[in-house]
Parts: C-alpha cells; structure tokens; sequence
C-alpha cells in the first residue's frame, strides 16, 4: 500500500494529479519551457491582482506582462494576520497552513492551496527518486528535532510512522546517543538518511572515530541527503567516506517548495518546475548568470497567497551553464541577516567567520562543533563544545586568519560549553550577529 501518498490524499491534497502534472511540464523541450514558465509568471501575478486584496494593494503598478514592474516582497511584507493575506474563495478549511521555522529572525504563518501542497511532494518524491528512494517503501532516518509540546510531538509520530521514518534526536550528540543511533542502524534495514548537516556530521566523526563505515553495518543505506545548514566540502567527504553512500545537498524553504537538490552530476539543480528563481542586486536589478545576489523567488502555482518576486533573504549565484529548464545554483553564499559589518564597515558574510575558522579548529581533534558570535563591530565571541580547553597558541592562530581575511583590530573571545543552544526546531545557527540592526 502507498501509505505515504494515501495519506496526502486523505488530507484532501490531490497528489496523483500532481504528479501527473509534474511529468507534463518535465516533458516538455526547450523551447516549450521557455514558453510555459513565462506564461506561469504572467498567469500567477494576474491572479492575484485580480483575487488577492493584499496582493492588489502591494503590487498597484504590477503589469504581468513587463516583470520589471513586479515589485520585490520580503518576509516583513507577509508578517500580518493570514486571513488578510488570502485569495479570494480561500479560508482556513481549504488550505495547508504551516509557519517558518524563524531562522531567518522572521518567523510568520503562510498558506498554499491543496494542489500547490500537492506539487510541493511531487517535487521532492521527484528529486529523492534520483538517488531510488520511495517515500511509500523506502525507510529513513530522520535527523530532525521534534515539538516537546504533547499534540506536537504525537503529530510528528504519527507522521514518522506514516512515511516510513526512525528519529534521530538531535538536542543529544553525546557518545551514548552515538552509539544508540549506530545500534539503530544495524538492527533496522534504513535505505536513506535525511536531516540537518551538523548533527550528521556528529555521527561521521563518530564512526570516524570507531574506524567504522555505516555501508558495513547497515547494507540497505543507499543515500544521505543533508538540508537546513550549510555543507561544507571536507564535511561531505567525511560523511562519504564514514557512511559508504552519495551524500546530497538539499535547499528549501517551507514557505515555498524545494529550491535545489544535488542530482547525481553532483549539479545543484534549481527546481524550475514549480518556482522561478532570479538573482537581484540592490537596486532589484537582474544580475547576469554567475554574479552573486540576493535570491529571489516566484512560486508557480500558490492561489491561496502570494509569494512573487519574494526575498527570501539568502545571498547565491546561478551557474552560467543555466538554461530555463535547468537552472544550476552555483554557491550558496549564506543568508542576508548573517551579514557582519567590520569596524571600517566592510561586509563579510558570518559563514566566511565560521569556514576561516573551522579549518583550524578542526585540526585540535577535540572540538566537536562550534558556533560565532559578533557582539560589538570589532568583538566576536567562539563558543565550541570539546573535550579539552583549545590551547592559547591554538586560538592565536584562529585570531591572526581571521584578522587576515577579514581586517586587523578584531577582539576575539573563547567560551568552552558543555553544549550549544539550538532553535526549537533542532537547527544550530552557526553565525549570528547580536548588533541591533539600526547600527
């Protein structure tokens, strides 16, 4: 029984004619791509001037068929009460409703209809059947955090048995939890593991550290796919060496769909199916393939609210390989709000504090994760989880890289935790910025 697709189904989201759609627009050449997604983008923004009351008020100069006039929304435009965002013939009774998770800083409730719920599945069923994973049959081992709350947490149960699914409790990355997990894997015939990169990482510098490889002990992994945090390059090649399998890149985003999945030419291909993805300069300008900026999104087929030209507050580059049909996310720079403005007022993004760092650290052996903190323009705050205090010529070395990438006069503090604070959903940010944005 396909208990997984039953179960949209029963929920009232129209998944085989999602799927069927998926496949019209997936076959469809070159040029009628080209052709189909300019008329999606003209289709989707006259329905919303002409449905959406919020939509009509946002966009009043909006022409469908000039997209330059198609004004930019960000998070901040949509954090209002849902009914008043809206379609109209659209309520609480006929919609998937769901809230981000506010890792952005900008949590809000957002809605899709029932087909544009449908699709979202269809995409991602698309993208792990790459790599022949089967949400109906496939079992996963899912590295996730899970709500406290008593309704929350027997929801997501219900939803774990439904598709499949053993979770991995990431608020503990302690031995013994390491070596439950390795135990849960050699008892259960777990075909793909899917979850948060840091945690995941935990686990392969924990088989690292036992000289054991996860394929040798739990023969049906076939895949790793990693989401919510970045990826660093020796980070995925730790994870393929530890467990034996592909490891694969996902980026999405709840509010909207999947953005990008590695597929297996280790390209991370755009979904172009169901979003239109630009990159935009300050000015809201479209960059040319292969320049960084601000990523901008379109959702296709979303009637219950509007998500058009909307900001989604991450920093990229498109391949210039892109083609309509197959746009390619060359890099993923990080997220607007991780930006750290320097002393002399030069910009770094926060990952670029987090990476310089992370190939010293490392090195120590004993440091298992850590986390940046900017806490005045010049003052920066490393807390890190290890067995022992880093040593002082250890710390001098991470302050002189740092000071010689980014700018001299850089006050750089060590905090040793016994662990670090995640967000209610499981997530570790790995930079954050404390300034109060005025300044």
């Amino acid at each position: 029984m396909k208990l997984f697709d039953l179960s949209l189904k029963l929920k009232g989201f129209p998944i085989k004619e999602a799927k069927n759609h998926l496949k019209f627009i997936q076959n469809k050449d070159d040029n009628a791509f080209k052709d189909y997604l300019e008329t999606r983008k003209q289709d989707i923004v006259s329905y919303h001037l002409k449905h959406n009351s919020f939509y009509k008020n946002f966009a009043k100069n909006a022409n469908p068929l000039d997209w330059n006039s198609i004004p930019v929304m960000t998070k901040q435009d949509l954090q209002q009460p849902l009914p008043s965002l809206l379609s109209d013939g659209f309520s609480k009774n006929n919609i998937y409703i769901d809230k981000t998770s506010g890792a952005s800083g900008t949590p809000f409730v957002f809605s899709k209809d029932k087909f544009c719920h449908a699709l979202t599945w269809a995409v991602i069923q698309d993208r792990f059947g790459w790599y022949h994973i089967d949400f109906n049959t496939s079992k996963q081992a899912r590295f996730y955090g899970i709500p406290l709350d008593k309704k929350g947490y027997y929801t997501e149960k219900l939803k774990d048995f439904v598709s499949n699914r053993t979770r991995f409790n990431v608020f503990d990355l302690s031995e013994a939890a390491f070596y439950k997990w390795l135990s849960t894997f050699k008892t259960k015939p777990i075909e793909y593991i899917n979850g948060y990169t840091n945690p995941i990482v935990q686990f392969a510098k924990y088989l690292q550290g036992k000289n054991l490889v996860l394929k040798s002990v739990c023969g049906s992994i076939k895949v790793c796919i990693v989401t919510s945090e970045m990826l660093f390059d020796d980070d995925k090649q730790l994870m393929e060496t530890q467990f034996g399998v592909p490891v694969v890149n996902e980026y999405g985003a709840s509010e909207l769909d999947l953005i990008a999945f590695e597929n297996p030419k280790n390209e991370w291909q755009v979904n172009s199916e169901t979003l239109f993805v630009e990159v935009l300069d300050e000015q809201n300008s479209v960059l040319p393939l292969g320049e960084e900026g601000r990523l901008v999104i379109t959702s296709l087929y979303n009637k219950s609210q509007p998500f058009i030209r909307y900001d989604i507050g991450d920093i990229g580059i498109l391949s210039k390989e892109s083609t309509f049909k197959k746009p390619i996310l060359e890099k993923l720079v990080g997220r607007t709000n991780d930006m750290a403005i320097l002393p002399s007022g030069k910009k770094a993004a926060g990952l670029t504090f987090y990476y310089i760092t992370k190939s010293i650290i490392q090195d120590d052996g004993h440091v298992k994760e850590f986390v940046i903190e900017q806490q005045k323009l010049d003052t920066f705050k490393i807390l890190y989880v290890s067995d022992k205090t880093l040593s002082k010529e250890k710390e001098a070395i991470i302050i002189t890289e740092m000071e010689r990438y980014l700018e001299k006069g850089l006050h750089i503090f060590f905090e040793k935790k016994t662990h670090l604070q995640r967000s209610k959903s499981g997530k570790l940010k790995q930079f954050s910025s404390l300034i109060p944005k005025k300044q």
